[in-house]
């Protein structure tokens, strides 16, 4: 079962990062599943950021940068797979 926690509202592509609007908990190590028209793909999340802070945890409501493994798209949904 997974979990909605989130949507991508950006993604620069030159350093890999989804802007991802929060709208549950996500924890660094935790595997995220996103998806959307162009992509479909889990990863664990390795780095995570507040402006330019590192974080290991954040919670809904916040705006967080996530370094992703593919090309992501604004509207993507973001899942915490289980």
């Amino acid at each position: 079962m997974e979990t909605m926690i989130g949507k991508v509202i950006h993604y620069y592509p030159k350093i890999g990062v989804a802007a991802v609007v929060l709208e549950g908990h996500i924890e660094k190590g935790d595997t995220i599943h996103i998806s959307g028209p162009h992509e479909d793909f889990y990863q664990p999340v390795t780095s995570m950021e507040i402006e330019h802070h590192p974080i290991t945890e954040a919670d809904k409501g916040q705006d967080i940068g996530i370094r992703v493994i593919h090309r992501v798209h604004d509207g993507d949904s973001v899942f915490r797979a289980t």
